[in-house]
């Protein structure tokens, strides 16, 4: 159930049902916010034009580093790090820089919700990558799920000699990174590390990183530009929150398939926007990738 009834009385001896949203209705209500700001922030980052991959990345970054740092200058313990975080703490910016910077090529090179879709294989990556890192053995139900994941991508990706297969690789890989990233941010959640420093080093490291690339291919702008990724900065601060947000109120078990409502979300806005149109071999994949999710949600 995502709301309780409350049967309550007013101080007049009335009775009146009161429904109050559960924590998992709660949840669900984050994720699906959150959802939206990641696509939301995809098509501000196919809007702003042309402008290099990583300039978009810096600007991307750039604003959630100002509000992590607001948010932990205002906290307790300030940039205190738990003792050993550091190494763990590099290999997911590394790791999660080098996949949004294959997510933001993709998107600008491909329809908007092949690309989120292509993205959302983090999930199925992080089964591998939990094996390795973590330790965690998968049972046959997850890795029927990656395989089938994996089939559907192929059907976006559409593996062939021709251009248009490297944008779509690129956009796989950029699920990797977020995979593997991911699997160190639950690392680095069980060694007691703050989400807001995970959030805020992981940001601090991708704009040092881009910064150069952006300096030595700088593209001047129009005022509408900087808006646009501005405005894209905001909605993956807005993603950033809510997912976080998401995750204290239920576990990832219960509510994680809701997460692909982001491909909805990127499909209407390329659909109503862009005047993209997923071709039939794409939907196959959405298909095959979703189902994987929901069947392993609900085995789960």
């Amino acid at each position: 159930m995502c709301y309780k009834k409350y049967i309550l009385e007013r101080s007049d001896g009335t009775r009146y049902l009161d429904m109050k949203i559960s924590k998992k209705g709660r949840g669900i209500i984050h994720i699906l916010a959150a959802a939206f700001c990641f696509a939301l922030m995809s098509f501000f980052v196919r809007l702003a034009g042309d402008v290099p991959s990583m300039q978009k990345c810096f600007f991307r970054n750039i604003v959630a580093v100002v509000v992590a740092l607001i948010i932990l200058l205002r906290s307790e313990d300030k940039f205190k790090m738990q003792k050993g975080s550091l190494p763990f703490l590099l290999i997911r910016s590394f790791c999660g820089c080098a996949g949004l910077i294959c997510n933001f090529y993709a998107i600008d090179q491909i329809n908007l919700s092949d690309a989120n879709m292509l993205n959302k294989l983090s999930p199925f990556f992080a089964i591998i990558f939990s094996y390795f890192i973590l330790r965690e053995k998968a049972n046959r139900v997850e890795w029927t799920a990656v395989i089938i994941a994996f089939v559907g991508a192929l059907f976006v990706m559409k593996p062939s000699f021709h251009v248009e297969f490297l944008p779509a690789l690129i956009g796989a890989l950029g699920g990797l990174g977020a995979g593997v990233a991911y699997t160190f941010v639950r690392l680095l959640g069980g060694r007691g590390e703050r989400g807001p420093m995970i959030v805020f080093f992981f940001s601090a490291f991708s704009t040092m990183v881009t910064a150069p690339f952006m300096l030595l291919d700088y593209h001047p702008m129009a005022l509408w530009q900087w808006i646009t990724l501005i405005m894209a900065g905001i909605a993956a601060m807005g993603g950033q929150l809510n997912i976080t947000a998401a995750y204290t109120y239920a576990p990832a078990k219960e509510i994680s398939v809701f997460d692909y409502s982001q491909i909805i979300f990127a499909a209407l806005l390329g659909f109503f926007f862009l005047g993209q149109v997923p071709d039939l071999l794409s939907v196959v994949g959405y298909v095959f990738i979703i189902g994987a999710a929901i069947g392993r949600w609900w085995y789960r």
